[in-house]
């Protein structure tokens, strides 16, 4: 190697060590620059384990809360249970001066205003939801949105007012003669038009549920991605091909917890029921005749029981009513839980 290639070569090793040298001088992050993390964030970690037991303390109130009303109506129902026991069930009776009380009249009426109620709002909630969702154009998709979100909103007696002084008379003028020609063959349809009745009762409480069940529908189609409807169209389909196919098998779980949620809430219903119901322990298979359910008995009789056993009888009641609720809920769950296996297994 000649002099002048070393003089070169340690020129240009001279150069790389001065590029390096401002790189580490001038390059460096400074001191002042590097952020240090605040004094709460360093030590956020030691809370973890108070937030997870704090968060599992208000999970287990529920619990408690529940057990603990569960403790109270059976505790408060013992004379009732020690007199009639199972027969309570399937007893018709319901006589406080002979001391004589059965629960199936109103397990009967909670039972069948309840069904009746969720198959009359069932398909008109899915029909206004999808049109929202799916057909109504922007404008009005506000005003009925607006109008059924206000329908949530009336007080229950106000509904049970309006149905004893304006629907009653109207279901006895019209609905109900015109029912027992066209369907008086059949014993659902017999009896007298009275207006107030099982019948009349049921579609109150059909249309108390109705802006729940509906405003849950919409929120669940509203949450259906757009990119699988517009390949759906994009293949060809129509909008009932793309309803029946896609937005609502998507949305199958949400509409089952709405439509368990809607149940829980008819079967507590009171004071719009007790308004329109009739209010008698008698049975029968008319839907036009006076009926009772659990709720509106606790509320017409539950100031008069002056007699121990009467008032046991009732909060036997109210225990029926809650494991009825219960059991419901209980349902859904399970119901839930085949639906998201069936979602698995595809």
């Amino acid at each position: 190697m000649s002099g002048l290639q070393r003089r070169n070569k340690r020129k240009v090793e001279t150069e790389l060590d001065l590029k390096l040298a401002r790189k580490v001088v001038y390059e460096r992050p400074s001191v002042a620059s590097v952020k240090v993390p605040p004094f709460w964030a360093i030590r956020a970690g030691r809370f973890d384990p108070f937030f997870r037991f704090l968060t599992a303390f208000f999970a287990a109130v529920i619990l408690l809360l529940m057990a603990g009303i569960l403790f109270e109506l059976w505790r408060n129902s013992r004379l009732s249970l020690a007199k009639f026991g199972w027969h309570f069930l399937i007893s018709d009776a319901w006589n406080p001066v002979t001391q004589d009380f059965g629960a199936f009249a109103p397990i009967f009426g909670t039972v069948v205003s309840t069904l009746i109620a969720m198959l009359l709002t069932l398909p008109l909630s899915l029909g206004i939801a999808l049109f929202l969702v799916e057909m109504a154009p922007p404008f009005l998709q506000k005003i009925i949105g607006t109008a059924v979100e206000l329908l949530a909103a009336i007080p229950s007696i106000i509904y049970g007012m309006w149905g004893l002084f304006v629907f009653a008379p109207l279901m006895a003028d019209h609905v109900q003669p015109w029912l027992g020609k066209t369907f008086g063959f059949l014993p659902f349809f017999g009896g007298p038009p009275m207006g107030i009745g099982i019948l009349t009762a049921s579609i109150i409480l059909a249309l108390m549920i109705l802006p729940f069940l509906t405003s849950v529908a919409r929120d669940i189609f509203l949450m259906v991605p757009d990119v699988l409807k517009e390949s759906a169209y994009g293949m060809g389909s129509t909008t009932w091909e793309v309803t029946r196919k896609i937005v609502i098998p998507y949305g199958m779980r949400g509409l089952v917890g709405a439509l368990f949620l809607g149940l829980g809430r008819a079967l507590g219903e009171t004071m719009a029921v007790t308004f329109v119901i009739g209010n008698s322990h008698e049975l029968s298979t008319s839907l036009f005749a006076a009926g009772n359910t659990i709720a509106s008995t606790l509320a017409n009789e539950f100031t008069e029981a002056s007699e121990p056993l009467y008032l046991n009888s009732l909060v036997e009641l109210g225990l029926i009513l809650f494991l009825i609720t219960f059991i419901v809920l209980t349902l859904s769950q399970l119901w839930l839980k085949r639906i998201a296996r069936k979602e698995g297994s595809r």
